[in-house]
C-alpha cells in the first residue's frame, strides 16, 4: 500500500493533539491578523481552546454570511490574514464570494487527493474545471504541480477538441466532473478516436453515480471522487476502499446539528464545520452548509483519520410558511427550551392548500403540559401557530434535516 506521506497512517490520539496545537495557534494568528477574527473571537484566549469540547463553544462562520461580510467590508469580509495586494491570485464563486490565494502552489492540499487517486510525479493531468472566474481549476491544478505532473488546461465544453488534446498529447489522468469526463469519452467513440492513455480521473463538483463510475471501469479508467469547497480545499478524499471520503490531514473537521454549533453523535448526519490551518485565509469552524456523517471504524485502505459518508444535502433547510422564513436556528432555540427532547424536526406541508407546521420530536413519553409548552414555544420563536406530535427515540430519520418541506403544489 502507498501512501502521499506517513501523516496518513499515524496514531489517532498524535494526529488529535497535532491538530489540538494548531488550533490554539491558529486562533491566535487569526486574532492578531484578521479584522474579523478580532471581533469574533474577542475575550476569548486561544490557548485556552485545546479540547474538541472547548472547540464546540467557539461561534462559527457561516459560509452562506460571507455575501454580506464581504459587502460590509471588502472585498473579503475581513477574513484574510494576506492582503489584497499580496496575493497570487483572486477568485470569484456564485454570490459574488471572494476568496485569494496566497504564494504558496497547493493551498487546497490536493496533491495528496490526487496520490490517492493515483496520479504520480511525470504524469499528464487533462484538467477539464473551468478556469474562468472560480478557483476550481486552479485547485486542482496546484495539487497536480505539487505532485510533479504536467497540466493541460482542457476548460469546460468544445468537447471534439478536449477528445482531440487527448488523443495528440496523451494524458495519463483527469479531473473535472464526472458527467463531463463521460461526455468526452462518448465523443470519442462516436469519432473512433484512441484515448486508451487516460486510465483514472479525479472528479468533483457533483455526485458520482455508481452507474458512471461503472460506465467508465468498463472502458478503462479508475475514477475517484474527492470532496472540496473553494473556500477550503479538499475536505475529504476517497481511495482505493471506495468506503467513504478519508478527510485531509490538514484539516480540523466536526459534524453539527444544524442551526447550531452543537456536535452531533457518532454516525448522526449533520453540517461539516471546518477549522483550516492556512494562514493566508484562516478559516475556523467554517460551517460548509453541507451534510455528512462520520463512519465508524478504519477504513480498509490502511489510512487512519475519520471518514465522511459523503455529500449527503445541504444544511440551510430556511422555509418560508405564510409568509414568514422559518430557520434552523429557531428550531435550535426550541430545542435548548426543552432539554427533556433528544431530536426535534419541524414538517412543513400544506393540506388542502393551507401551510401546516407540526414539531416532530423525540421523547420516551410525552405529556399534554409538555405539549402545550412546545406549542407556546413554537409560537412566541416563529411568530407562527403550529402542532406537535410526539415518537419514541430513534424515530425521526437520520438525515441530517431539521426543518422538512413537504408541500406540494
Amino acid at each position: 500500500m502507498s501512501y502521499y506521506d506517513p501523516l496518513e497512517t499515524r496514531d489517532p490520539d498524535e494526529r488529535e493533539a497535532d491538530l489540538m496545537d494548531k488550533l490554539a495557534r491558529q486562533m491566535a494568528h487569526a486574532k492578531e491578523t484578521t479584522h474579523y477574527y478580532f471581533q469574533a473571537l474577542a475575550g476569548i484566549n486561544p490557548f485556552d481552546c485545546v479540547t474538541r469540547e472547548a472547540l464546540a463553544k467557539l461561534p462559527l462562520t457561516r459560509k452562506r454570511d460571507l455575501i454580506e461580510l464581504q459587502k460590509k467590508a471588502p472585498p473579503f469580509g475581513g477574513l484574510n490574514a494576506l492582503p489584497r495586494s499580496k496575493a497570487k491570485r483572486v477568485f470569484s464563486s456564485p454570490g459574488p464570494i471572494y476568496e485569494l490565494q496566497g504564494k504558496e502552489i497547493d493551498p487546497w492540499r490536493m496533491a495528496r487527493v490526487l496520490y490517492a487517486a493515483g496520479f504520480r510525479s511525470g504524469d499528464l493531468v487533462h484538467n477539464c474545471f473551468s478556469y474562468h472566474f472560480t478557483p476550481g481549476a486552479f485547485i486542482f491544478e496546484g495539487g497536480a504541480r505539487k505532485l510533479g505532473c504536467s497540466v493541460f488546461p482542457g476548460g469546460v465544453g468544445q468537447t471534439e477538441q478536449q477528445v482531440q488534446a487527448i488523443v495528440d498529447l496523451q494524458p495519463e489522468g483527469y479531473v473535472g466532473t464526472p458527467s463531463f469526463l463521460r461526455i468526452i469519452v462518448e465523443k470519442a467513440e462516436e469519432m473512433g478516436a484512441d484515448i486508451s492513455s487516460l486510465k483514472k480521473a479525479c472528479v468533483s463538483g457533483e455526485a458520482l453515480p455508481g452507474i458512471t463510475r461503472n460506465w467508465l471501469k468498463e472502458r478503462g479508467i479508475t475514477v475517484r471522487q474527492c470532496y472540496a469547497t473553494a473556500d477550503i480545499g479538499a475536505i475529504g478524499y476517497e481511495t482505493d476502499a471506495e468506503e467513504g471520503l478519508i478527510v485531509e490531514e490538514e484539516l480540523l473537521v466536526e459534524i453539527v446539528r444544524p442551526g447550531t454549533g452543537d456536535p452531533v453523535e457518532p454516525g448522526e448526519v449533520g453540517e461539516i464545520v471546518v477549522t483550516s490551518f492556512n494562514p493566508d485565509y484562516p478559516l475556523i469552524r467554517f460551517a460548509t452548509g453541507d451534510l455528512s456523517a462520520v463512519m465508524a471504524g478504519r477504513s480498509p485502505c490502511g489510512r487512519s483519520n475519520i471518514r465522511l459518508k459523503g455529500w449527503m444535502g445541504r444544511a440551510d433547510q430556511t422555509t418560508k410558511v405564510k409568509g414568514m422564513f422559518v430557520h434552523p436556528e429557531q428550531v435550535a432555540d426550541i430545542a435548548r427550551r426543552h432539554p427533556e427532547i433528544q431530536r426535534m424536526r419541524l414538517v412543513v406541508d400544506n393540506p388542502g392548500g393551507q401551510d401546516r407546521m407540526v414539531l416532530h420530536c423525540e421523547i420516551g413519553s410525552g405529556s399534554e403540559a409538555l405539549d402545550k409548552a412546545l406549542v407556546a414555544s413554537l409560537r412566541e420563536v416563529t411568530k407562527l401557530r403550529g402542532d406537535v406530535a410526539f415518537t419514541t427515540p430513534g424515530g425521526l430519520p437520520n438525515d441530517g434535516k431539521v426543518i422538512e418541506d413537504s408541500r406540494v403544489y
